[in-house]
């Protein structure tokens, strides 16, 4: 009989809110559980399928927590695959490293936790001889190499590998345990169970290697539905993965083209139906968007001075679609080139001389700039791309934040100009 398995990595239990733009209440409780929704889903998945094992490839914990409420929430779903004689393989990652519940908690039997040297545990399936093998991170860094530290593949066994690492670098994500894909391919094991990168992707080669990506998005970097691996080998080893859906709520950027609408009513309706649109393509049950509002229209000082209004019109209508929520409006209307105002007009003036006077002096470029770079310091790595992966990104991001600036600036000033007209 073919031996089963759910691979899942980077679930970062219980991870605390990362958005600052979380703040509806109820979203914040939304995604504040959704971590532990998602390991629900696992759980039942394991159970449905009626699977041999999960594999869970490094991060359970999201670092240096102490709650108990999270031990006992683990403990009872791994109690529940316990139950039902499903086994649990489990490396920690470079998070896991840092929590206490790692070192502390009481786990039942069937849960192998690997330690810090390599190990391979064997069992007899279910016609089949299975080898796992892993090797857990003991600190928070691993800037060498673990593949060569791993022991050789059990022969006549299916050898499945274990391992939590960046491979050979991403955007995003700093670096530990490296390796190289054509390695893991040639190092004669059946399938590498991957974590740490929160992207899925499947490696093709010779052998089946899969960085699973993670079962629940935290944020607008962490967008689009997060699944699992379900993985079967079959009696002649040939091996099949499956994705299986596990995300509860979905973070996606959604864009509305605004041009040419002249009226309030028509911008809202605009928003409402990009949100149906996005409603009907997202698989998971919840849908968090951030929305980006584009092109030309006579209401872009309307829209940049009454933002707050605006954001009020999409929540309502989000609320009317269910299941759908607003977390965020990028603001990058312009008004008609025909209607924008000469150099005449005082507000234009001002415009212009925000950015050749004010925005084009290096010294207040560079403290805007060092006041993003304290921001990102304090950001967990995968959370940093939104200023670039490198110096010239990271340019061209400020850039962006000041000439916005500019323009809400000079658009809330016209506009009241215009109210007062």
């Amino acid at each position: 009989m073919p031996f089963r398995f759910v691979h899942t990595a980077d679930i970062h239990l219980d991870s605390p809110l990362r958005s600052l733009a979380l703040r509806n209440s109820e979203l914040a409780e939304l995604i504040g559980g959704s971590t532990r929704q998602a390991l629900v889903a696992i759980v039942d998945l394991c159970l449905e399928e009626q699977v041999d094992a999960l594999v869970i490839a490094g991060d359970l914990y999201d670092g240096d927590q102490t709650s108990m409420k999270t031990a006992r929430f683990l403990a009872s779903q791994l109690q529940r695959l316990h139950e039902a004689g499903i086994a649990v393989y489990v490396i920690r990652g470079n998070h896991d490293a840092l929590s206490r519940i790692t070192q502390e908690l009481v786990l039942p039997p069937s849960v192998k936790i690997f330690g810090a040297r390599a190990e391979v545990v064997e069992s007899a399936g279910k016609g089949l001889s299975v080898a796992m093998h892993g090797m857990s991170f003991s600190k928070p860094q691993a800037p060498d190499g673990l593949l060569p530290r791993y022991k050789s593949p059990v022969p006549d066994a299916v050898n499945i590998g274990i391992m939590h690492t960046s491979l050979a670098g991403a955007p995003g994500h700093d670096v530990y345990a490296p390796c190289n894909v054509a390695d893991l391919h040639a190092a004669g094991f059946d399938y590498w169970a991957l974590g740490h990168i929160h992207q899925r992707t499947h490696h093709q080669g010779a052998r089946t290697v899969i960085m699973p990506g993670m079962p629940q998005g935290r944020d607008i970097n962490e967008a689009g539905a997060k699944t699992v691996s379900l993985v079967t080998i079959a009696d002649d080893r040939s091996i099949a993965v499956e994705e299986r859906l596990t995300s509860v709520a979905q973070f996606e950027r959604v864009s509305v083209h605004l041009g040419g609408v002249v009226e309030w009513r028509d911008a809202a309706a605009a928003i409402e139906a990009a949100l149906l649109a996005q409603r009907e393509r997202t698989a998971s049950p919840h849908l968090v968007a951030r929305l980006r509002l584009t092109g030309e229209t006579a209401l872009a000082w309307k829209i940049r001075r009454d933002i707050d209004l605006m954001q009020a019109e999409a929540e309502q209508r989000s609320e009317r679609i269910g299941n759908t929520w607003i977390e965020k409006l990028e603001v990058e209307v312009q008004p008609p080139a025909a209607t924008r105002g000469t150099t005449a007009d005082p507000v234009s003036e001002l415009r212009q001389l925000m950015r050749d006077d004010i925005l084009g002096r290096s010294d207040f470029r560079d403290e805007i700039s060092d006041m993003v770079r304290d921001l990102l310091a304090d950001l967990p790595p995968e959370s940093r791309n939104f200023a670039g992966d490198d110096q010239a990104g990271f340019d061209r991001f400020i850039d962006g934040l000041l000439a916005r600036g500019t323009e809400d600036i000079s658009a809330r000033m016209s506009a009241a100009e215009r109210d007062d007209s």
